[in-house]
C-alpha cells in the first residue's frame, strides 16, 4: 500500500481520505454471532473475529446507507486457512435483498488466497467473481473498498480495481439502488465449497482461526427514508457526482492488469450459468455489455 491512486477522476486521495470518517469497533459496531469469539483491542480500534469448531462468529456497522465509499483494512488468517472464509459485505434487510460481497476463502499454506466477489441485485445473485491475491494477505494488514454509486459498483484491493459493475437498470437488468444497506463482516465454516470445491476440510487442529480488521471507514449517505436525496448528485454527495460516471485511463490499466493476471473465474463465462436450458435472460445480457 506504497502508493494512493486517484479513486475516479479528480479528487485526490488525500482529500477522499481526510473526509472519511474512521470508525471505532466499541461505540459505532454490534456484534451478530458468538459474542465470545469477537476480541476488540487498542480501546476500540482493532477487532478480530474467531473461528472455533463450535462456531464463527461476526459484527455489523450499526447504520445503514445508501450508496457511498466503505473500506476496512483486514489481515487474514495465517497458515493452513483451508475451508475457512472471511467475509467482509454489504446487505439490506429485505427478502429480496441486495448483498455486495468480498468472501476470502482459505486454503492450504503456500497456495494463493482466492477473494470471491458476489453481487446480489433484488433478491438474485450467480454473480461470482474470483481472483487470486497477488500477495498474502495473512503477513499484513490489506485495505479492500467497496465504491458504490448511481453508476457503478466497483471493488478495490489495496485502491487496485478488481471488479466494476455498471447500472444498466434502463435496460431492465437489476442494480442495487433503492434498498438501504449496512457492513458487516463475519468469520465462518466453509469448507463444503470454499478450498478446491469442498475437496479440503478445515484442520481443526490448527484452529482456533482469527482473522483481523482496522481503520473501517465510511463515506455514506445516512439512509433516513428518502432515495431521492441519497440519489442526488450533490455536493454531500459527491460520489454521485458524473466526474465519477466513469473510470480514467490509469484505473482502467489496472483493472485490466489485475484481470487479466489473476481472474481465476467469472460468472460469464461459466456455461452452466449463462447457456442453460433456461438461462437467466438478464444476466445474459448483462455479460455481452461493457463493463465500464
Amino acid at each position: 500500500m506504497a502508493f494512493k491512486l486517484v479513486l475516479l477522476c479528480l479528487c485526490s486521495a488525500a482529500v477522499i481520505a481526510n473526509a472519511a470518517e474512521t470508525l471505532n469497533f466499541n461505540k459505532d459496531f454490534y456484534t451478530t454471532w458468538t459474542p465470545d469469539s469477537v476480541n476488540t483491542l487498542n480501546d476500540g480500534l482493532e477487532n478480530q473475529l474467531i473461528l472455533t469448531q463450535a462456531s464463527g462468529s461476526g459484527f455489523a456497522y450499526n447504520d445503514m446507507f445508501l450508496f457511498g465509499k466503505i473500506e476496512m483494512e483486514i489481515k487474514l488468517i495465517p497458515g493452513n486457512s483451508a475451508g475457512t472464509v472471511v467475509a467482509f459485505y454489504l446487505a439490506s434487510d429485505q427478502p429480496n435483498r441486495d448483498e455486495l460481497d468480498f468472501e476470502f476463502l482459505g486454503n492450504v499454506s503456500g497456495e494463493p488466497i482466492t477473494v470471491q466477489t458476489n453481487i446480489f441485485a433484488d433478491g438474485i445473485d450467480s454473480r461470482r467473481e474470483r481472483i487470486n491475491l497477488w500477495f498474502d494477505p495473512a503477513q499484513d494488514y490489506h485495505r479492500y473498498s467497496i465504491f458504490w454509486n448511481i453508476y457503478y459498483i466497483i471493488f478495490y484491493v489495496d485502491d487496485i480495481p478488481i471488479r466494476v459493475h455498471k447500472n444498466y437498470a434502463d435496460k431492465g437488468i437489476a442494480f442495487p439502488r433503492r434498498q438501504p444497506m449496512g457492513v458487516f463482516a463475519t468469520i465462518w465454516n466453509g469448507e463444503n465449497w470454499a478450498t478446491q470445491d469442498g475437496k479440503i476440510k478445515i484442520d481443526w487442529n490448527e484452529g482456533p482461526f482469527v482473522a483481523s480488521f482496522r481503520n473501517v471507514s465510511v463515506e455514506v449517505c445516512p439512509w433516513k427514508g428518502n432515495r431521492r436525496f441519497c440519489r442526488s448528485r450533490s455536493a454531500q454527495n459527491w460520489w454521485n457526482k458524473r466526474t465519477h460516471s466513469t473510470l480514467n485511463d490509469e484505473l482502467k490499466g489496472k483493472l485490466e492488469w489485475a484481470r487479466s493476471n489473476h481472474l481465476v473465474y467469472d460468472y460469464c463465462t461459466d456455461t452452466k450459468i449463462i447457456n442453460t436450458t433456461t438461462p437467466d435472460v438478464t444476466l445474459t445480457m448483462e455479460c455481452t455489455l461493457s463493463k465500464y
